[in-house]
């Protein structure tokens, strides 16, 4: 009689410790995908966190997703909190009250940060992370038209902020 074999799965799933490596090596790159997102160091921090205790609540990934899914999580966190919208009229986000830059940013993150929140958004998801404009869309519970639009925008207001950051060296 054949012996039986106990079935094993090919593919692990993602301890709550496969996590917490991930955002203990990765820190630096995911408080700056946070950061990028929310424009505001307080509001990056508590994604981050709360990237991270969602990450390790959802076991349920495979382990060699779990870095994407960690950045995923950031994500929506960051959704969640600032709640970007598509037709938002607000001011550019990373300016202080004097209309200037915070010190000490450099300039293509200032360029993104100056981006207004839904544009600034789909610029970091879609270009940045390499999202698909379906998945963009679906993230930011907007539509592909919108997502399509905002990222033609953002990126000829960053390309706009270069050249005139390049003209005044």
């Amino acid at each position: 009689m054949p012996e039986a074999k106990h079935a094993t799965s090919p593919m692990p799933y993602a301890s709550s410790g496969d996590f917490q490596r991930v955002f203990h090596e990765e820190k630096d790159d995911l408080y700056r995908l946070s950061f990028l997102l929310t424009a505001d160091h307080e509001k990056a921090q508590r994604c981050f966190v709360s990237g991270l205790e969602d990450s390790v609540k959802q076991n349920s990934v495979f382990k060699e997703w779990a870095r994407s899914w960690a950045r995923r999580a950031i994500i929506q966190c960051a959704v969640r909190v600032i709640n970007p919208r598509p037709t938002q009229e607000n001011v550019a986000s990373g300016l202080n009250s004097s209309g200037k830059m915070p010190e000490g940013e450099l300039p293509e993150i200032a360029a993104v940060l100056e981006l207004k929140a839904f544009e600034r958004f789909v610029f970091v998801i879609s270009v940045l992370e390499h999202y698909s404009e379906h998945e963009c869309s679906i993230l930011l519970g907007g539509s592909r038209r919108n997502v399509i639009a905002a990222r033609l925008r953002a990126v000829q207001q960053i390309e706009m902020q270069s050249r005139f950051t390049l003209s005044r060296r």
